[in-house]
């Protein structure tokens, strides 16, 4: 895709060539070496020029923890809210000023603990806005306690007999709470980051890029099993819109639908072909088979990336702004003078 395929009419573009070198802060970068955060922050330098928006169009928006530091390292304007509430805060900016374009950067216990009301409201309403979900299921910046998608029984600095929590599946949350775009992509795949978050921009509607990220220090190779190099081939299956869902060594396993259940068939074995392999739709307005794929996990299942779901529907902020036209054009006071006199009036004699 090209930029100009992605124009959103209520957001100035550029009129010069923008570089990543365009969006480099000039602050010291303070995450841990070997962090997943520095890949993530290298794939949005990459797209934000991809995009072409103004500079000064780009917002970005965090809470509190490792991630939230986003808005310091990226050269646009930004607000470091407070724990659990840039959700919130994305959804007044958006709503305030509808030509920028607004990133939330949170991580697995900002949006999902103390910020899950305002995580599961933003999707339902469907604001216009792209948030970047680093899951390293852990919280890094208080030093190792379990977080809402720390597998059971994890030993953690706060579970130091296992957690006996269930977690959640983020994908399944974004499904529940009726989301219209979800994407999930390893942090050791800048490429693949950067696809997802280019297509994040070109929805209308609020995005969910959940990033597997790596924290050395406190949950080092969580994700190990599934998107390293040693296990990527078997446990990995990216998913692009319209192409059958295939995956392993030689592209010879796949996904196929066995009644109202999803199964690994292998191509040549038992009579099966490429024709038996499920097709990949991301624009599907019905988010059943959406949900299913972000539920499989290993071992009896690849993990599933790429963009999941990109379904079309209203957005919140786009309502908003018909109700506002609606009440102007309908509405008998036009200035300050009608508004003081539109009651009833009287004289004191």
């Amino acid at each position: 895709m090209e930029p100009n395929e992605i124009i959103n009419p209520t957001v100035e573009r550029s009129t010069v060539q923008l570089s990543k070198a365009d969006f480099e802060s000039d602050q010291m970068v303070k995450w841990c070496p070997g962090c997943g955060a520095h890949a993530i922050l290298s794939a949005l330098e990459r797209v934000f020029p991809k995009i072409g928006y103004r500079k000064e169009n780009f917002c970005l928006v965090s809470g509190i923890g490792c991630s939230s530091r986003f808005p310091y390292y990226v050269n646009t304007y930004g607000i470091h809210g407070i724990h659990g509430r840039a959700a919130g805060i994305g959804t007044g900016v958006k709503v305030a000023n509808p030509r920028l374009s607004v990133w939330i950067a949170t991580g697995d216990g900002d949006s999902l603990a103390i910020g899950g009301n305002h995580f599961i409201h933003i999707i339902r309403r469907n604001v216009d806005v792209n948030i970047i979900l680093f899951n390293n299921q852990i919280y890094g910046l208080t030093k190792g306690q379990y977080s809402p998608t720390t597998p059971m029984g994890k030993v953690t600095k706060t579970s130091p007999q296992g957690t006996i929590e269930h977690p959640f599946n983020v994908g399944e949350l974004v499904m529940g709470a009726q989301g219209t775009f979800y994407a999930r992509v390893p942090d050791n795949d800048i490429n693949l980051m950067t696809e997802a978050m280019f297509e994040a921009a070109k929805h209308d509607g609020t995005s969910v890029m959940e990033i597997l990220q790596n924290c050395i220090i406190f949950a080092d190779k969580v994700h190990f099993d599934i998107i390293s190099k040693e296990h990527r081939e078997e446990n990995m299956l990216v998913v692009h819109n319209g192409e059958p869902m295939l995956f392993g060594k030689d592209k010879k396993k796949g996904l196929r639908i066995n009644g109202t259940q999803l199964e690994v068939v292998e191509l040549g074995k038992g009579g099966i072909t490429e024709s038996d392999i499920l097709v990949h739709d991301k624009y599907n307005p019905d988010p059943g088979i959406h949900l299913m794929l972000a539920k499989l996990a290993p071992p009896h299942f690849p993990m599933v990336f790429g963009v999941i779901r990109s379904a079309i529907f209203p957005t919140y902020d786009d309502l908003v702004e018909e109700q506002i036209k609606h009440a102007k054009a309908s509405s008998k006071i036009k200035c300050m003078d009608d508004l003081l006199n539109e009651g009833d009036t009287w004289e004191i004699k």
